[in-house]
């Protein structure tokens, strides 16, 4: 079973994993290929990049961190498909300094524009490479989902901090650089070129939820994982989620459906 979807991976993956998943197999019968090259932008050691190469896709990690690059390379020859990932040293802001432009058919971004001095930037490379016709799987952290877990801890003023702060910050202690809301993400991705396919909040509850609740009640994982794939597709609960995942698409990918709102929507 692909790592995204053991149990607790789960709680954090589940939902984008089946969002990218069910967009990779559209690919594949639009292209008539069964293999895709994909890019994986800030893949780290493999959490998305592996259960890709997997599905029989050649994979490209690309991550400023040579320790997650050397785990990348052990968890790919574990899982035996070290012949379709390889990865490369490099950053979102020089991309193009290690893979090749517009050679994608899909491109992953996954809690990348949180660390770059420019969203728009990164979100622009990100389209750079894709081939005419691709996907983009844009996941970011949510503001709505910090602010929530904040004053709910709380930390009232840290919470209205981060409602006023232009990075979505609740203060100099806080270990993320930029949060984003839905609105904003959409707007990058369709700032880009992009047809925003589908909107997705991403662990809307189970940070909020006591871990020791989810481990020791029967029954209580899989719930929570139903609920949370119930209300992912909700716009009325997009604005809260600790993360937003956005999937961008190209004119001609044909997704099924119209665009999933925003929270704005």
């Amino acid at each position: 079973m692909p790592d995204p979807t053991r149990p607790r991976a789960s709680l954090r993956t589940a939902v984008v994993w089946d969002v990218l998943q069910d967009a990779l197999d559209r690919r594949v019968k639009a292209t008539g290929r069964d293999s895709l090259d994909v890019l994986d932008t800030g893949g780290g050691s493999g959490n998305f990049a592996v259960p890709v190469a997997r599905l029989g896709h050649r994979v490209t990690v690309v991550d400023p961190s040579p320790n997650a690059l050397f785990a990348l390379e052990r968890r790919a020859a574990e899982a035996g498909v070290a012949e379709r990932v390889r990865g490369v040293q490099g950053d979102a802001h020089g991309l193009f300094d290690v893979v090749e432009r517009g050679g994608y058919d899909a491109v992953l971004c996954h809690g990348v524009l949180e660390y770059v001095d420019d969203p728009a930037e990164g979100v622009g490379n990100a389209v750079a490479a894709l081939r005419p016709e691709g996907v983009l799987s844009l996941l970011a952290a949510g503001l709505g989902g910090a602010v929530l877990a904040r004053a709910l801890a709380g930390h009232f003023t840290e919470a209205r901090q981060a409602l006023a702060d232009p990075d979505g910050r609740w203060g100099e202690g806080d270990p993320v650089p930029h949060r984003f809301t839905p609105d904003q993400l959409t707007a990058l991705v369709e700032g880009a070129g992009l047809r925003v396919g589908a909107v997705h909040g991403v662990r809307v509850f189970a940070d909020l939820v006591p871990g020791v609740l989810v481990d020791t009640e029967p029954g209580a994982l899989d719930a929570l994982l139903r609920l949370e794939a119930a209300v992912a597709e909700l716009p009325a609960f997009h604005s809260v989620a600790t993360q937003v995942h956005v999937l961008g698409e190209t004119g001609g990918t044909g997704a099924p459906g119209g665009p999933v709102g925003g929270a704005g929507d």
